[in-house]
C-alpha cells in the first residue's frame, strides 16, 4: 500500500495514518517471522529545488485547463530575493527553481510535484510519503529484500534526477526489524555508489522505532524530555504562592500531556512495564498540580484532579482515532485488514502483539458496540450546489411554559387550515434507560424503529425524518409537510456545513434527489406534549419501537458512548477502593470547584486526600507513626477533624455541631469556617516540638477541656 504525502495534508488525514501503516507492517513481518528492511530518505532542500515545470505538469496530467495553471504559472515566475544584514540590503538575485517558502500555496504545490514520486515504485515494495520518504520490503530471504530494495532506490534516484531532487546518502537510514535470533546479515543497499547505513533505531514522524519494535528507545526519550518540562510546573506551583490548579491541568495539557498522547496509539502496543515508566510522569505532575503531599495515592490523584489514568487514556485517544478513520471513506486506515492466514497466525503465535486495527476492534467489541461505523462524505454536494433548508414554526412568539396548551392546539389548526393541501407527517425520537426509538405518522399509517443503546435523543429525531423521506420516495403524491419537536434538528439542517452530521447530510441528499422529482416538502416546528394528536402519537410509538434498524452509528455517539464507558470503568475501580480516604468523601468521580488561591487550596485538597505532612511524613523518613497522647491512636485527618475529644469544644464553636463527617467539612462544598477551626487549632504551624511538649503537658495535668492550639505542618 502507498501512503501518498497528500493524504497527511487532508482533512482527517495526519501522520498518524503513516505510523500506524509502518507497525502495522512490522507486526505481520513478525507473526509471519520474516525480515522487513525499511529504509527512510531525506531530500536535500526540498522545498528549494523542487521544478516548477514539472508542477505544471502535473496539474496539466491531473486536468487541470483555464486561468488556475496560468495564475500558478505567474505566481512562480519571475520571483527575486535578497539578504538583509541590519539596514543594508543585497542585490536582487532571481529564485529559477523552487516554491517560496512561507506562502499558503507553497506546501500545495509540493505536495503536487512529489506525490508522483509514488508512481515509480514497484508493487512488491510499499512507499508512504510525508515530504520525507519510507519504503520497505518484507520476505524470508534477506538476498531478495535487498535485490528488491535496491531496485526501488534505483527508481527514485532516477525519478530525483528527472525531475530536480536529489536524496541524500548521508542522511538517509536504513533499519532492519527482525526478531529471529540466528545469525544474519543486514542488508546493503546503496544510493549510487554510497551505502546506506544501517542503524538499529530511527526517529520517524516524531516517534522513534527500534529493531524488535518494544518501543523502549522511544518511551525513555519521551520520559527524559518531560522530565525537564515538568520543572515549568515546579516554577509556577509553590504551595505558599503560584497559579491555581486548573491553570497548571491546562499548562501540563499542553506542554507535557500532549507529548504523551502523540502517537500514543502506535507506541502504546509496548509491553506494560515499559508503558509503566510513563506514570511516573503523569503522577508528579498530577501531584504539582493539585499541591498533594508526596506519599498521596495515585488513585486519589487521579480523581483529584479528573484526569484519566495513562492506560485508559490511551485506550480512548487510540479508540476515537480508528472510529473517525472508519468515518472517513476511502481511509488508508480502514484498508488494513488481516487476512485469514495472518489471523490464524496471531491466534497461533499469542505472544505476538497484534496490530493497531485489531487492538482498536478488540477496545469496539469490549465496549459492545456491534454496529459499523457510519462514513461521512464531506463532499457530497459540490460548492455550486449547496442544498437550502428552511422550516416553519407558526408558534413563534410564544413561551411554552407561560401558554396554555388549547393555545398551541388552536394555532396548529389555523396553520393546518392554510396547509390543507399538504399531506401531514409527524416524527418523533426518544430515549430511555435500554431503549432508542423513532416514530413516524402517517395519516393512514405508522412506522417506528429501535435504534442501538448508545444512539442520542438528536440522532433518533434525525433517524425519523430521514425514514419519513424515505417511506414518501415511491408516493404518487408531491405535497407533504412533515413536523417535529426537535428544533435542533431543524436548525442543524437549515446550516450546512461540510462538519455536519452524516444523518444530517443523508436527509440533504435525499431530501435535494425528491426536490428534483417535483416533491414539494415543507419542515414545520411543533411543540412537544401540548396536546397536538400526530406529535403524541409519534412521541408514543417511538417509545415502544421493537422492530430494530440495523443502522451504521454515526462517530459521534460512538465518541460519547466510548468516552462514557471509561469513565464507567474508572468509576467501577473507584468504587472498590473503600479503604482509600478520598473516598470517604468524594465517592463520585466528577468535577469540583476549585479555589483560586494555590495555598488553600493544596491544603484543602491535602485534606480531602487525607495525606499531611504531619499525618505520613513518618513514611517518608522512616520514622514511627504519630499518636494522639489523649485517644492512644495514630493521628490522621479524620481523627483530628472528626474523632479526637479533645476538640469538641472547637468544633460545637465553629461547627456548630459537635458530630459532623468529613463530607460536611471538606465535600465538594468545603464548610465556611474549616479553615478557621484549623487556624484556631494551630493546624497552619510547623511547631511540632511545640506541640508536643504542650499536648504532654496537658495530658499529665488532664487539663484536656482546656483551650489549647496544635501546630501540625501540612
Amino acid at each position: 500500500m502507498h501512503l501518498p504525502v497528500a493524504e497527511c495534508f487532508r482533512r482527517g488525514r495526519s501522520s498518524f495514518d503513516n505510523l500506524v501503516l509502518l507497525e502495522t507492517q512490522i507486526r505481520n513481518a513478525f507473526v509471519r517471522r520474516n525480515h522487513l528492511v525499511s529504509i527512510f530518505f531525506d531530500i536535500e532542500k526540498a522545498y528549494d529545488r523542487t521544478w516548477r515545470y514539472g508542477i505544471l505538469l502535473t496539474l496539466f496530467n491531473f486536468g487541470f485547463r483555464g486561468n488556475l495553471p496560468i495564475f500558478l504559472k505567474n505566481f512562480l515566475s519571475h520571483r527575486t530575493f535578497r539578504v538583509s544584514m541590519g539596514n543594508f540590503y543585497s542585490d536582487h538575485f532571481i529564485q529559477a527553481e523552487g516554491v517560496p517558502q512561507g506562502s499558503v500555496l507553497t506546501v500545495t504545490l509540493f505536495i503536487i510535484h512529489l506525490s508522483q514520486i509514488l508512481n515509480c515504485l514497484p508493487s512488491y515494495v510499499h512507499g508512504s510519503l510525508y515530504v520525507d520518504l519510507q519504503i520497505s520490503c518484507q520476505g524470508s530471504n534477506m538476498n531478495t529484500i535487498e535485490r528488491q530494495l535496491q531496485n526501488a532506490v534505483n527508481k527514485l534516484v532516477a525519478w530525483c534526477d528527472k525531475n530536480g531532487h536529489t536524496i541524500s546518502a548521508e542522511k538517509s537510514r536504513c533499519v532492519h526489524f527482525c526478531r529471529k535470533r540466528n545469525i544474519h546479515l543486514d542488508p546493503n543497499i546503496q544510493i549510487r555508489i554510497a551505502p546506506i547505513p544501517v542503524v538499529n533505531e530511527i526517529r520517524f514522524l516524531g516517534v522513534i522505532f527500534d529493531r524488535k519494535l518494544t518501543f523502549l528507545p522511544h518511551i525513555l526519550h519521551l520520559r527524559k524530555k518531560c522530565e525537564r518540562s515538568l520543572n515549568i510546573l515546579k516554577v509556577l506551583s509553590r504551595t505558599s504562592w503560584g497559579a491555581d490548579r486548573t491553570s497548571l491541568l491546562r499548562i501540563y495539557q499542553a506542554v507535557i500531556l500532549s507529548s504523551i498522547d502523540y502517537e500514543c496509539m502506535v507506541y502504546g502496543s509496548a509491553r506494560p512495564t515499559v508503558l509503566r515508566r510513563l506514570d511516573t510522569i503523569h503522577h508528579s505532575a498530577l501531584r504539582i498540580c493539585s499541591g498533594a503531599f508526596r506519599t498521596s495515592p495515585v488513585e486519589s490523584l487521579y480523581v483529584i484532579c479528573h484526569q484519566l489514568p495513562l492506560h485508559l487514556r490511551q485506550q480512548k485517544i487510540s479508540a476515537l482515532y480508528f472510529f473517525r478513520a472508519q468515518s472517513m471513506p476511502r481511509h488508508p486506515i480502514s484498508q488494513l485488514t488481516l487476512t485469514v492466514s495472518l489471523h490464524r497466525l496471531y491466534a497461533a503465535r499469542p505472544s505476538h502483539i497484534l496490530p493497531f486495527c485489531e487492538r482498536a476492534k478488540m477496545l469496539l467489541h469490549d465496549s459492545d458496540l456491534n454496529g459499523t461505523i457510519q462514513s461521512s462524505d464531506f463532499f457530497c454536494f459540490p460548492p455550486w450546489d449547496i442544498p437550502q433548508f428552511s422550516y416553519l414554526n407558526p408558534f413563534s412568539g410564544f413561551d411554552k411554559s407561560s401558554t396554555a396548551p388549547v393555545t398551541f392546539q388552536q394555532l396548529f389548526h389555523h396553520h393546518r387550515y392554510q396547509y390543507s393541501s399538504f399531506i401531514p407527517i409527524f416524527t418523533d425520537g426518544s430515549k430511555s434507560d435500554g431503549h432508542v426509538g423513532c416514530g413516524v405518522v402517517f395519516p393512514s399509517d405508522t412506522l417506528s424503529y429501535r435504534l442501538y443503546n448508545c444512539c442520542s435523543v438528536f440522532i433518533a429525531e434525525l433517524v425519523a425524518i430521514f425514514c419519513a423521506l424515505q417511506e414518501i420516495s415511491p408516493s404518487s403524491q408531491r405535497n407533504f409537510i412533515i413536523y417535529t419537536d426537535s428544533m435542533s434538528s431543524l436548525e442543524t439542517l437549515s446550516h450546512y456545513d461540510t462538519q455536519m452530521h452524516p444523518v444530517g447530510l443523508e436527509i440533504l441528499s435525499i431530501l435535494q434527489f425528491l426536490r428534483n422529482k417535483s416533491f414539494n416538502i415543507i419542515f414545520c416546528w411543533v411543540p412537544s406534549h401540548v396536546g397536538i394528536s400526530g406529535n403524541e402519537t409519534a412521541d408514543a410509538i417511538a417509545k415502544f419501537a421493537s422492530a430494530f434498524l440495523p443502522r451504521a452509528l454515526p462517530y459521534a455517539d460512538i465518541k460519547k458512548f466510548f468516552v462514557s464507558r471509561l469513565f464507567y470503568l474508572w468509576q467501577q475501580k473507584w468504587d472498590l477502593l473503600t479503604n482509600n480516604k478520598l473516598h470517604s468523601v468524594k465517592p463520585s468521580i466528577g468535577l469540583w470547584p476549585i479555589l483560586p488561591i494555590r495555598q488553600v487550596d493544596f491544603k484543602l485538597s491535602r485534606l480531602r486526600i487525607g495525606h499531611t505532612r504531619f499525618t505520613h511524613k513518618y513514611i517518608i523518613f522512616g520514622e514511627r507513626a504519630p499518636v494522639c497522647p489523649t485517644c492512644h491512636q495514630n493521628f490522621t485527618v479524620h481523627h483530628i477533624l472528626i474523632e479526637c475529644p479533645s476538640f469538641k469544644s472547637h468544633r460545637v464553636d465553629h461547627f456548630h455541631s459537635s458530630f459532623v463527617t468529613l463530607q460536611d467539612l471538606v465535600g465538594e462544598k468545603h464548610h465556611p469556617n474549616i479553615f478557621n477551626f484549623l487556624k484556631t487549632i494551630g493546624f497552619f504551624y510547623e511547631h511540632l516540638v511545640l506541640f508536643t511538649c504542650f499536648f504532654a503537658f496537658l495530658h499529665l495535668n488532664h487539663f484536656e477541656q482546656f483551650p489549647f492550639h496544635i501546630f501540625i505542618d501540612f
